[in-house]
């Protein structure tokens, strides 16, 4: 196996732009989450040009096929050389955003927060709880 034309898949996964540290890579092949070609690997697995690689960034899936190899991670505009994203994949990521638009995450609705002394307050003065002191019923 020549070194020229092989790389971690730990470090290919950073140098081209999927995580921002190595560590993070090697991370998520250690709990299962990247495959090369169908099978689940490890980050010290050698990665050649022409591999497929199956990864998960956050909720989205991607599946990559490698173009290039690189040793040190670069610009952006130099890390998208290095893989090309399979025409499926794109198309479920168009899905998944579309979904994420059509049923956004509820608590992304709730853009007040939690009340603050005064709002607890004035909750308080609208409720009438002035003249109680406990919240069970007398009789």
């Amino acid at each position: 196996m020549d070194k020229a034309q092989t790389v971690r898949i730990d470090k290919w996964l950073w140098c081209a732009r999927f995580f921002k540290t190595r560590s993070l890579a090697a991370e998520e092949i250690a709990k299962g989450r990247v495959r090369v070609n169908g099978t689940v690997t490890k980050a010290s697995r050698e990665l050649r040009p022409g591999d497929t690689v199956d990864l998960r960034q956050g909720q989205v899936p991607r599946t990559v096929v490698v173009r290039g190899l690189s040793q040190v991670r670069g610009p952006a505009s130099v890390a998208q050389l290095l893989y090309e994203e399979t025409p499926e994949s794109l198309a479920e990521r168009a899905a998944a955003a579309e979904r994420q638009r059509l049923a956004p995450e509820p608590a992304a609705a709730l853009h007040d927060g939690r009340p603050t002394k005064r709002d607890r307050r004035d909750i308080d003065k609208a409720r009438d709880w002035g003249s109680r002191w406990s919240a069970s019923l007398d009789e």
